[in-house]
């Protein structure tokens, strides 16, 4: 969001600062669940800023006698095409206009625009767009123990035009992570009274930097500017967790290789697919067991799985 308003006000990242919100500032604001900060609090932001940016263009124009669309205010200079040489500071500038009692505050509002769903007969378009990824995940299974190791990740991730690549890919990255922890780590354990075993850090495993892979590779789809939306981006946060599902169909395929050539029967896994699970589908391969398939996802996957 403070990209987006150093964007469009036309002046460096480190002049901006971000303040908490209070509902005494901001009575309707909504919650930035669901990776909606920037669609919704950073589109409101633009608007915002550009009634204050076309106010600070007029008053520039008006002092230096020329029409607005000869006003440009880049990297926090404000200069006039048609008059070389003639130019100011962007805080020059708003102290002019303070001076001259120009507004320098305004409030902006955005509502996502085409949306609609009846609840009744189950139709409409609940979102404006959507998200892709695909990730590509290679382990390798000890067939004694049910262990497995993450070698590498191939991923690539569409999130429209990003505000800012750094930042998405860490997010990309991140939710990856999480991802491969929810299906092949975070088991919850219930005793016969119906009380979580697994609470606390010391029984709940969490994934952490010696579950990623030695070779990730993550990038972010090019040309992919979604139209309708904030300059072209779309929400990053989360989606790219479901991307995790490669690395436990890639465990499935491990899995698989430890079968019998005749075996024809689904490969069942238990999720998440911890190491114990993984033993344990290993023994049933190993038996030619006609098991049934426990989840129905799919994902492309590569396995490496000694025998």
């Amino acid at each position: 969001t403070m990209q987006i308003a150093a964007d469009a006000l036309g002046i460096p990242l480190d002049r901006v600062r971000a303040m908490p919100t209070r509902t005494d500032k901001v009575p309707n604001t909504s919650a930035t669940a669901a990776s909606a900060g920037a669609d919704l609090n950073g589109a409101a932001v633009l608007d915002a800023c550009e009634i204050i940016r076309a106010r600070l263009v007029e008053c520039a124009a008006a002092a230096w006698g020329v029409p607005t669309d000869h006003v440009t205010i880049e990297d926090g200079v404000v200069a006039a095409t048609s008059q070389p040489g003639k130019s100011m500071s962007f805080g020059a500038l708003c102290d002019l206009a303070y001076h001259e009692r120009i507004q320098l505050w305004s409030s902006g509002f955005y509502k996502t625009p085409t949306i609609h769903w009846d609840q009744k007969a189950g139709r409409g378009k609940p979102f404006l767009y959507y998200a892709w990824g695909a990730a590509v995940a290679e382990v390798e299974v000890d067939g004694y123990t049910g262990m497995t190791q993450l070698t590498r990740v191939d991923i690539v991730h569409d999130v429209g035009d990003s505000l800012s690549p750094l930042v998405d890919l860490g997010q990309v990255e991140g939710a990856f992570a999480q991802g491969v922890g929810w299906l092949t780590q975070e088991e919850l354990v219930w005793d016969a009274a119906g009380a979580l075993k697994t609470s606390n850090a010391s029984t709940y495993k969490l994934p952490s930097l010696g579950e990623c892979p030695p070779i990730f590779r993550a990038r972010l789809l090019e040309r992919a500017a979604q139209p309708g939306v904030v300059m072209g981006s779309k929400a990053v946060g989360e989606p790219p967790l479901m991307l995790g599902i490669a690395v436990r169909e890639a465990i499935r395929a491990a899995v698989a290789a430890f079968a019998p050539k005749d075996h024809r029967a689904p490969i069942a896994l238990g999720c998440p697919s911890t190491s114990e699970q993984i033993y344990w589908a290993i023994e049933a391969v190993r038996a030619n067991d006609e098991a049934t398939v426990g989840d129905a996802v799919t994902s492309s996957a590569s396995a490496q799985a000694p025998k």
